[in-house]
């Protein structure tokens, strides 16, 4: 018996009987000899550790667009926290800790530069619409090394089902729906009130004296709630007092701070920024990369427009934007 297949057995004895073991695996799109040491979860998650489209993530906004200081998370901080308290809720129900860990460390390589600025203006701007979770499994899929990372199937449905209307088929991927939810509340909280956007006593008291006064204490509050009402059950969910207040907080953060604040105040040139290069790149498609050109033989150029929007960094779309629209300096001698 080799490592894996220790890991493996050792799942079976200690998981709980809702988790998702590595043997039961969907599987992968094409077929592929086993690993000796690591199962096919442990295998998914360092090929997203791995892949360029992760390692982008440092440089792309999670609400704040080009804010002064080394303290604002970006989408690669906000997928750390993600990974962190999603796998804190799979250890404490016994459920499969590495295929939470993969789904979170990938639901948010399809991201757009600046944010979800950056999304709204491509899904309004391209026929096919546009989202970053669909965008996410297309990377994972297509987009990533030559052929894609040929993930396995129950994390490339958690990636694709981490928000929106869908539900992931294991719990492992539930539980990363709400970790994303738990992370980016408070986070972006903490950012708000560091940039002066938002001051405590604004806070919706309602909220904060049934949650805590703190992010940690918050995080803490959620994630005991939903370990507390979900164990033993088949399905992830926060009782009705924490889930309520959950929202209440949610959506005050919608209000004041996602919607209109001076965290939004250079959304409109960001959007701008977007809008130009998509429109410039669709009548000039000779400027993709040429590792997305072989792309136009099975889509049309809105769709890979996107796709080589979507995979930019905030600074290199400023970049490409400069290069594209900005006379470059020139001297006569």
């Amino acid at each position: 018996m080799n490592i894996r297949e220790t890991t493996e057995l050792i799942e079976e004895q200690i998981l709980s009987p809702y988790a998702d073991l590595s043997i039961n695996t969907r599987g992968r799109a094409v077929e592929e000899d086993k690993c000796e040491i690591r199962t096919d979860y442990q295998r998914d998650r360092d090929r997203i550790i791995h892949s360029k489209a992760f390692r982008r993530l440092k440089h792309k906004t999670q609400v704040f667009i080009s804010p002064e200081g080394d303290h604002y998370r970006t989408r690669l901080t906000h997928t750390l926290e993600v990974s962190q308290i999603a796998r804190t809720i799979a250890r404490a129900l016994r459920l499969n800790e590495d295929l939470t860990e993969a789904i979170a460390l990938g639901h948010d390589l399809g991201h757009t530069p600046f944010g979800h600025s950056g999304e709204t203006i491509l899904d309004c701007i391209c026929p096919h619409g546009f989202k970053h979770n669909e965008q996410s499994l297309r990377v994972v899929d297509l987009l990533e090394r030559k052929n894609g990372l040929n993930l396995t199937y129950e994390v490339r449905d958690g990636i694709l089902n981490h928000t929106g209307d869908g539900i992931p088929c294991t719990m492992e991927g539930q539980i990363v729906r709400y970790a994303d939810r738990i992370a980016y509340i408070n986070h972006d909280i903490d950012d708000a009130l560091r940039a002066g956007i938002l001051s405590e006593y604004e806070l919706p008291q309602s909220s904060i004296e049934v949650l805590g006064e703190t992010s940690s204490k918050r995080i803490n509050i959620m994630i005991k709630d939903l370990v507390a009402t979900s164990d033993g059950k088949q399905a992830v969910s926060m009782s009705p007092a924490i889930g309520s207040s959950t929202q209440r907080l949610r959506e005050f953060m919608f209000e004041h701070v996602y919607i209109g604040s001076a965290a939004k105040v250079e959304e409109r040139k960001a959007k701008n920024i977007i809008g130009d290069l998509y429109n410039y790149i669709k009548k000039t498609p000779d400027l993709l990369p040429e590792e997305l050109k072989h792309m136009l033989k099975n889509y049309d150029i809105e769709k890979v427009a996107c796709d080589y929007i979507a995979g930019m960094t905030d600074r290199y779309a400023v970049k490409k934007f400069s290069e594209f629209f900005i006379p470059a300096s020139w001297r006569i001698y």
